[in-house]
């Protein structure tokens, strides 16, 4: 008969033989994994923008990130900015998804290694045929299933994936912000100017009635002078109201981008700063900068690849699943032997699973994961030729409200001479009223068209930098999550201790 030594080594040498042959397995599921490698796929892009030959454009890179300051050097337009950074509620969301495709990235790892692992006991007690007696146990039990075809592994690449995708979610939210900030700051001003341009020719026009109405009193006129000026002062007079719906509409929008109240904006209506003046010289970069510059080049891409690795998955669920499981522990009737040897008690099993009768709706879906991928990447090439369509057309709205506008001002300057010399003339009866009256109303419509453009102008500048995508490159390769507010991280660690050592 076997001594007991034996059979110690027996039980040994057949747990070594299982244990040696789930590392083999172990080590076959370091393979590659299946399904397409993902390659970032090349894209058609232009040798140079079409305007360059402009004398205001460069192809080098902007020095500066934060390109709004040096555009248009204005202290309330940088102050507006860095408040919205920290207070926008859109940037804010954005922020906390990166952070929810940290946790997903997290889990995705955590699935590579043992799925479950638990630690159990119980105590009981019972009597029968008279007899009482207890029983104890105590032990840990592990599941894992091995990443032989690199399903795991896919996830990981794919959850991976739309992290980076997050973080480019994130950046096009600062790009978007800034400008829409830069836009509605310019409209503010723009209108104000506007208000400015249109209370001064009330006062021109009023001066223009009070003299039809002395020449009517004085028998060298008839009533229709005086009708004539009346219709066109208050026509005037009704722009103001329109425009100053329009000025407290784009303080009302900066308020919303701000996520604070439009009654916090005050300051604005109290400061009588026009509209900024540009900086005619801008540096464009080159084509090729757009597939770094984009945050939504970006965004489209690394959607790309993380549904380059769900095929991987897909493909992976057509073929057999292995996973070992164990237990260790110690089971006694009576505490004091619960640790002793003679307790101790182990298995380890091996688990084989294939879903051969759902074969073709696995096909199915690795064709649908396929579809979905070509899907994506046509979206990419398409987002690649809009952002050079966008940045082309915002040069070119530039460059020509540039010219346009000078052309206007040669325009506002001459139709003030007009309006100078036609009041004289129509003082000492040279000239008629109607001249007069055409030549206030021209004068109106100029000086709007010179407010308007200026605001235009800027605003195009403020475009040409949004299709560029300028602005997020301000986070220095921080973290997203790293940069939300203090006050959220805190309530979020309040409500959960999990955020502890990671929201800090």
């Amino acid at each position: 008969m076997p001594t007991k030594i034996q059979n110690q080594i027996s039980r040994k040498e057949n747990f070594c033989t299982i244990a040696l042959g789930f590392l083999f397995l172990f080590m076959l599921s370091s393979c590659s994994a299946v399904g397409p490698d993902y390659k970032q796929p090349p894209a058609t892009l232009g040798s140079d923008w079409l305007q360059i030959d402009a004398p205001t454009l460069t192809n080098e890179l902007p020095a500066d990130p934060k390109w709004w300051h040096a555009a248009f050097l204005d202290p309330d337009l940088d102050q507006l900015i860095e408040e919205a950074l920290q207070q926008n509620l859109t940037v804010r969301s954005a922020g906390l998804r990166v952070l929810q495709a940290q946790q997903q990235l997290a889990i995705a790892i955590g699935n590579q290694y043992p799925q479950q692992q638990q630690v159990a006991g119980s105590a009981s007690r019972q009597k029968e045929s008279g007899i009482t007696f207890n029983n104890y146990n105590l032990g840990f039990n592990v599941s894992w299933e091995i990443d032989f075809w690199g399903r795991f592994r896919r996830q990981i690449e794919s959850a991976s994936a739309e992290l980076d995708a997050s973080v480019a979610s994130y950046d096009g939210a600062v790009v978007t912000l800034i400008s829409q900030i830069a836009e509605n700051y310019i409209l503010f001003r723009s209108y104000a100017d506007r208000l400015k341009v249109a209370k001064y020719n009330i006062e021109l026009q009023v001066a223009s009635l009070n003299i039809a109405k002395a020449k009517f009193n004085a028998g060298e006129v008839s009533k229709l002078d005086v009708d004539q000026a009346e219709s066109l002062l208050n026509n005037t007079k009704a722009s103001v109201y329109s425009l100053e719906i329009s000025l407290q509409q784009a303080k009302n929008a900066l308020a919303v981008l701000l996520g604070t109240p439009p009654q916090g904006f005050n300051y604005l209506f109290k400061k009588q700063n026009g509209i900024p003046d540009v900086n005619p010289t801008i540096a464009l970069g080159i084509p090729q900068n757009l597939i770094r510059q984009r945050p939504d080049i970006r965004f489209s891409e690394r959607q790309l690849a993380a549904q380059s690795a769900r095929i991987g998955f897909a493909v992976s669920e057509l073929y057999p699943h292995f996973a070992i499981g164990g237990s260790i522990g110690t089971s006694a009737f009576n505490t004091n032997d619960l640790f002793k040897s003679a307790s101790q008690t182990w298995s380890l099993a091996g688990i084989f699973e294939w879903n051969i009768f759902n074969y073709g709706r696995l096909k199915s879906n690795v064709r649908l994961q396929d579809a979905l991928f070509q899907q994506l990447l046509v979206d990419y090439m398409d987002i690649i030729l809009q952002a050079q369509g966008d940045v082309e057309n915002s040069i070119i709205a530039y460059l020509k409200t540039h010219e346009q506008l000078a052309a206007y001002q040669l325009a506002a300057e001459a139709s003030q001479r007009a309006v100078n010399a036609s009041k004289i003339q129509y003082l000492q009866g040279e000239i008629p009223f109607n001249t007069l009256l055409t030549n206030l109303g021209s004068n109106v419509q100029q000086q709007d068209l010179v407010a308007a453009t200026r605001g235009n102008t800027a605003i195009n500048l403020v475009q040409v930098y949004r299709a560029l995508g300028g602005g997020w490159q301000i986070r220095q390769d921080r973290d997203p999550v790293d940069l939300l507010p203090p006050a959220i991280k805190k309530e979020m660690r309040e409500r959960t201790s999990a955020w502890q050592g990671i929201l800090k």
